[in-house]
């Protein structure tokens, strides 16, 4: 009986014994995880990219004019960001030198997600014209997302004896240089479409450069040009009313705008023929990550909203909304494709 009573005691000393490591156990590895989610609260807490953002209004800078066709656009955006961030997204318009103006602004800013910018395709261009920027718009930005992209439409005088685009091709080369085209100054859009045209059918138009899209318009409106390209938004009045003779488009795809227009590649056989304006979002460089994460996650949201994707389409803009690493890679294709058209072009900044 005492040998049994000293194996019961046994088997319930160990017992305890056990139950005591158990309990042991789970205490440290409790500690353990407290003490690491109260680093990691504490690392949260120190980082400021962590912090509540955004803490004031965001302003917005729109290297053009209000009014243009990208300024209509990033207001449509910036409104629904407002609403998703829960502060004030001020656009502010500083036009001038083919967005040069609002580009130094921006990337003299306080990288902290309070200052952004919207890019265009002239921003890919202008390292090509100048010699000294006061930025660099790779090393001094940092790439949010592509937003939106959208056509030229190839417009002529309805004067000229053209009704396609091979047809302009076939006149342009009878007559080598007769033949203008407008733009708003060297390295826009209208300039861009027109330079690689040439380039790729091997034609000369004579460039007459406007202040303004707008002075552009009047321009060959009133017949002083003959050949012209703008976007949707800012010629489709003109195309309805005959003031203008819309041939093709300039992008990859047809317009769901114009579906009967073809694409200039596929109406002149020119594969490879290709120029769309775009709008991108960029914030100074050395803006953390998360901040340039959490935009991009809105914006890319934003962008697939019904209304917004409708009120874009009635100014021809599609959206985009890539990655930040995407939008990257991409500027940088730009700038070496302009690069190449403006040399050959012999273009110089007006």
């Amino acid at each position: 009986m005492a040998a049994e009573t000293r194996c019961m005691m046994s088997s319930a000393t160990v017992a305890s014994r056990r139950l005591a490591w158990r309990t042991s156990g789970a205490a440290l590895a409790m500690l353990a995880f407290t003490a690491s989610a109260f680093a990691q609260t504490q690392s949260n807490a120190a980082s400021p990219a962590s912090a509540a953002y955004p803490s004031r209004p965001i302003r917005l800078l729109v290297p053009m004019a209000a009014g243009a066709g990208t300024d209509i656009g990033a207001r449509i955006l910036s409104t629904k960001l407002a609403e998703a961030i829960l502060q004030q997204v001020v656009v502010d318009n500083r036009a001038g030198a083919s967005g040069i103006v609002g580009a130094e602004l921006a990337a003299r800013a306080a990288p902290d997600g309070h200052t952004l910018m919207i890019v265009t395709i002239s921003h890919s261009v202008s390292p090509s014209l100048h010699k000294k920027l006061p930025y660099d718009i790779v090393k001094d930005f940092s790439p949010v997302s592509l937003l939106i992209e959208y056509p030229f439409l190839l417009n002529v005088h309805p004067s000229l004896p053209v009704k396609s685009v091979n047809d302009l091709i076939a006149l342009a080369k009878a007559k080598p240089g007769q033949y203008n085209y407008a733009s708003n100054g060297v390295g826009g859009g209208a300039y861009l479409c027109a330079e690689l045209l040439k380039s790729m059918a091997g034609i000369k138009l004579t460039h007459v450069p406007y202040k303004s899209t707008a002075a552009a318009i009047t321009g060959t409106v009133g017949g002083e040009t003959g050949v012209a390209f703008y976007s949707a938004s800012a010629t489709l009045a003109h195309v309805k009313a005959g003031r203008f003779r819309a041939l093709a488009m300039t992008g990859k795809k047809r317009s769901p705008s114009f579906p009967d227009l073809p694409t200039v590649a596929e109406a002149a056989n020119l594969p490879g023929y290709e120029v769309s304006g775009w709008t991108g979002l960029v914030a100074p460089a050395g803006t953390p990550k998360p901040i340039i994460t959490r935009l991009h996650g809105e914006l890319a949201r934003i962008l697939q909203i019904a209304d917004v994707k409708e009120k874009l389409a009635v100014i021809d803009f599609e959206p985009v909304g890539n990655t930040p690493e995407e939008f990257g890679a991409f500027i940088k294709q730009q700038m070496a494709k302009w690069a190449k058209v403006l040399k050959e072009a012999g273009a110089k900044a007006e």
